[in-house]
């Protein structure tokens, strides 16, 4: 066989002059094993008694692992395999003395050896290839799997084709419908490690059989292309070289895979251009280029369709777990809108207190200091405090609407019904004053009019500024303050004093329930309405808690819940304290606090300056109420001033 190689430890001219060897078998003399290397054609490794001092039992393992056969020259007189060599190392013995024949058939048989050995190293190498091929895809398969960004994800399943290709560049399709619900091709990525400087524009175009990813997509088979500036005369789709033209690059070779789901539709299109012979080395020259490229070969296609089948079911499970995300963003968004529907004057809170809370976790996970210095949060949990911000007053559409919306201490109807009462009384005045006067006259004429009238009108007077008096402290009682204050010790005095109605009955000028609710010294809420107010914070998590959550978002319900407890356990509705409230919680807290003291937008109260409010906090810090730390970060890096 003409690949043969003979190392030869000793010059054998009966050998090279053999027929065998003149065919062209490379014949090299070596002195030690370092110098016997192995190719892809079978090696044979002569061995006589003067060379075997120079290869140790060890260094002949080593070669026949390496797929060379060994073939043992005897010594005169040596018929056997001498003790210091291993047998399992050779592949023949030849007994001495040697004779012509006696060589050439054990370097048949040493050849034949070397073949199989050959044989076997190859498949060897080739079932390891393809272990670790299918190792790699399972590998990226689960990458693609676990990814759940969108844009990620393409990134990846772009960048692991073209190392698994050894391509120098590429490009990711995906289909999309237009607005006439037409499918067309998005150009959506693009990486190129010769030139990584090049600008990134996404843009739209038809699927059809003029451009390469077109076709691809249109007919659903790949493309393989070994030079695209040679494309046969008959084919529909062509190359544009107005990029390589632009920035000086040579795309050659090239390899465009559809991406099919497993219902057989295109849903993108993976395009590698420029496979190398070394995927560390840039194109940075005509003459790079044509050393370094090469074609894609068949089985190079092969595993891109393997992955490209991957990267189709990844990029539809994103995309559903994205349409997922924005319907539920919707969901959430409709939830915030039915609350503000119910209760306008808080338009804006919940987008407020979420865009808050969001900001002071993001510091929170910055610190490198204090408590919270080991506190981490991952994107979803991120995304999870945004939820329950958004949320947290949900429960509100579970509380009576008069309620909800209550800006005075009375209700509408209450007040007008004391206006009402209060035009009654001084009507009633003024005619009793007017009856008087006229029955005077009956009686008397003229006789002490003048002094009787000033005596009348100055008791009408009194009577009328009293009525006027009543009417007046009973709006000044109606408004509502932020901290507990006032006396009402006015209130009292009308609660004592009674008129007459239509039928002559005496009846007081406030009734108890209406004095009860201008007795309120905080807010606009009696302890019953407070109560009934409070107990939106259950309806929300008494409806959060019925929604099937993801993994990543199932602490909603809790963060939520908490949002009006203190760290002195006087919060409510469960007075829990401490640690017992979620860190989200703590921080959404402070977040609400604040929105709600500085609102514009509540005619139950009067929003305070910034300032102002954040000193009302303070107090709540020192008094137990809220975290100091957290209250810290809010105030020293000005998250208040966040608004969306």
């Amino acid at each position: 066989m003409k690949f043969l190689l003979l190392h030869l430890p000793s010059w054998t001219p009966e050998i090279i002059s053999h027929p065998l060897v003149q065919e062209g078998v490379e014949v090299r003399q070596v002195s030690s094993a370092s110098e016997v290397a192995a190719d892809h054609r079978p090696t044979v490794l002569l061995l006589d008694a003067v060379a075997r001092s120079h290869f140790t039992p060890h260094a002949l393992l080593a070669l026949r692992d390496a797929g060379v056969a060994v073939l043992a020259l005897g010594a005169n007189g040596e018929e056997d395999v001498p003790h210091d060599l291993p047998a399992e190392a050779l592949a023949g013995f030849v007994r001495g003395p040697i004779g012509g024949r006696q060589l050439l058939v054990g370097l048949r048989s040493a050849l034949l050896v070397a073949a199989a050995r050959q044989d076997t190293l190859r498949a060897k190498a080739e079932t390891a290839a393809r272990t670790s091929e299918i190792t790699e895809l399972t590998d990226i398969g689960i990458q693609l799997t676990t990814e759940k960004d969108y844009n990620k994800l393409l990134d990846l399943i772009l960048n692991q084709a073209r190392r698994i290709t050894l391509s120098d560049a590429g490009s990711l399709y995906v289909v999309e419908m237009d607005d006439r619900g037409e499918k067309r091709l998005r150009f959506k990525l693009s990486q190129n490690d010769s030139r990584p400087d090049i600008p990134f524009v996404e843009f739209t175009m038809p699927i059809d059989q003029a451009s390469l990813a077109g076709y691809a997509a249109s007919e659903g088979e790949p493309l393989v292309i070994d030079d695209v500036y040679m494309l046969p005369p008959d084919v529909e789709y062509a190359f544009n070289r107005s990029f390589d033209q632009r920035y000086g690059y040579r795309t050659k070779s090239m390899l465009v895979i559809p991406m099919v789901n497993h219902n057989g539709e295109v849903i993108g299109v993976l395009q590698l251009i420029n496979r190398k012979r070394d995927f560390s080395a840039r194109l940075a020259s005509p003459e790079q280029a044509d050393r370094q490229i090469i074609s894609y070969s068949p089985h190079t296609v092969k595993i891109v369709r393997a992955l490209a089948g991957q990267a189709a079911v990844s990029i539809e499970n994103s995309q559903l777990y994205e349409a997922i995300e924005r319907l539920f963003e919707g969901f959430v968004k409709a939830a915030v809108t039915a609350i503000e529907q119910r209760d306008p004057t808080t338009s804006g809170h919940s987008e407020r207190v979420a865009t808050r809370t969001v900001a002071l976790a993001t510091l929170v996970d910055r610190v490198d200091d204090g408590p919270y210095r080991l506190v981490n949060f991952t994107p979803e949990q991120i995304r999870e405090i945004r939820y329950a911000g958004l949320l947290h007053d949900f429960g509100k559409v579970g509380v009576r609407e008069q309620v909800l919306v209550k800006a005075k201490k009375l209700y509408n109807d209450n007040l007008t019904l004391i206006r009402q009462r209060h035009a009654f009384i001084r009507r009633s005045a003024q005619w009793r004053f007017e009856k008087e006067r006229a029955d005077y006259l009956l009686a008397n004429g003229t006789k002490g009019y003048e002094r009787f009238l000033l005596d009348l009108e100055g008791r009408h007077e009194a009577e009328i500024a009293l009525t006027d008096r009543f009417l007046r402290v009973v709006l000044e009682s109606n408004e509502p303050s932020l901290l507990a204050e006032g006396t009402f010790e006015q209130l009292n005095e009308f609660s004592t004093r009674t008129f007459e109605d239509i039928e002559g009955n005496p009846v007081p000028f406030l009734t108890e329930p209406e004095v009860r609710m201008l007795r309120i010294r905080k807010g606009s809420l009696d302890e019953e309405e407070r109560l009934e107010i409070e107990s939106h914070v259950t309806h929300t998590f008494d409806f959060l808690r019925r929604i099937p959550w993801t993994r990543g978002l199932s602490q909603i319900p809790d963060i939520a819940h908490a949002h009006h407890e203190k760290l002195n356990g006087r919060g409510y509705p469960r007075r829990i304290e401490g640690d017992a409230i979620p860190l989200q919680t703590r921080m959404m807290t402070i977040a609400d606090i604040y929105d709600a003291l500085t609102a514009q937008d509540r005619p139950y109260k009067r929003a305070v300056p910034a300032d102002r409010a954040l000193d009302i906090m303070q107090d709540e810090v020192k008094g137990g109420m809220l975290d100091s730390q957290l209250f810290r970060l809010f105030v020293e890096h000005k998250v208040w001033e966040r608004s969306a």
